[in-house]
């Protein structure tokens, strides 16, 4: 079965495709460093690297020598950070965001190319959006069955909680969703085993970290396993934490035995959330974070690019191992 990957990223839909038995004939993504991570797993999907809205989805279907409705699987996630309830306050507010344009272009894809199913990722606030409103209509009109769910990743086996909407849409037929997994992979099964990092061999596990004494000092007071900065007391807190109520993970441990907070693109920095180690003093490494979503442990990310840049790559992709559980979905749906 083929696909096509629309705003790939370094490629975590894509490598859940393909782990479902997809096989991904191209992909278009504009960042330069997520493309490069891209090319370096998936070598053999052709890449447009251009701005969708430059690239004529008529002139991709002559170079993948598609014709019009052979496509088995359209699929993307069209950027979500003017959707997300951080930036609108839970949806207490509206962002103007240029790039909250760019579900039309992926629906202007499945209209021009009319595959026979569709999948879009995108954040919960989405599924409550006139936009998805009006894409959902053009899909069905077009003569789609299409499905919005808000679901958390976790309960597809990804070791964190990450709610996400996702529309699937057929020509053939209602796609029946998958059933959750029985047991929640945890903290625990995805990186217990790694080596120490710093001399593991793996250039994304040994990436050095600099943090100054203050930090490394209330790092190793915050209890093990699960423990928060609020177990601490105030007046050993960071001043600026004693003035703010809110964001109660930051500078939290993950649990080895329960799934990890949601990984985000500021994953491996404890004043972004609950990301320092169940029981090492620091921060999940980028191996780690990889891992927690559904990358392989060979998976390879462009380390010269710097730390936090690929930390942006790993927490805005869509974990793997939920994107195969719902192609696996489509494919039911598709050998029927």
């Amino acid at each position: 079965m083929t696909a096509v990957d629309l705003f790939a990223g370094c490629g975590g839909l894509t490598h859940g495709l393909k782990a479902a038995g997809f096989r991904v004939l191209a992909a278009v993504e504009n960042d330069g460093k997520a493309a490069e991570a891209y090319r370096a797993n998936h070598p053999e999907a052709v890449m447009y690297e251009a701005d969708i809205g430059l690239v004529n989805p008529r002139v991709l279907m002559r170079g993948l020598a598609l014709r019009k409705g052979s496509l088995d699987l359209l699929a993307g996630c069209p950027p979500c950070q003017g959707f997300s309830s951080m930036r609108t306050l839970n949806g207490s507010r509206v962002v103007v965001d240029e790039k909250n344009e760019l579900v039309f272009a992926f629906l202007n894809f499945a209209l021009a190319m009319r595959p026979k199913t569709v999948l879009m990722e995108n954040v919960p606030a989405l599924a409550r959006d006139s936009r998805l409103t009006r894409v959902q209509g053009e899909l069905e009109r077009a003569g789609y069955k299409c499905r919005v769910k808000v679901l958390d990743a976790a309960d597809y086996g990804v070791p964190q909680r990450r709610r996400r909407m996702l529309l699937t849409a057929s020509r053939m037929g209602a796609i029946e969703p998958p059933d959750p997994v029985e047991e929640r992979k945890t903290v625990r099964d995805a990186i217990e085993a790694l080596p120490q990092p710093g001399l593991s061999g793996d250039p994304l596990h040994d990436l050095p970290v600099r943090r100054s004494s203050s930090v490394l000092d209330m790092i190793r007071m915050i209890p093990k396993d699960g423990g928060s900065r609020s177990d601490l007391g105030p007046e050993r807190q960071l001043a600026c934490h004693r003035r703010c109520n809110g964001f109660k993970d930051v500078y939290g441990r993950m649990k080895w035995d329960d799934v990890a907070p949601t990984i985000t693109s500021g994953c491996i920095n404890p004043s972004k959330g609950r990301f320092l180690h169940p029981e090492e003093d620091r921060a999940i490494t980028l191996r780690e974070a990889a891992l927690l979503q559904g990358f392989s442990p060979d998976y390879q990310f462009p380390v010269h690019r710097g730390r936090y840049p690929l930390a942006e790559l790993i927490g805005n992709a869509i974990p793997a191992e939920f994107v195969r559980r719902q192609a696996e979905a489509l494919l039911r749906r598709l050998e029927a």
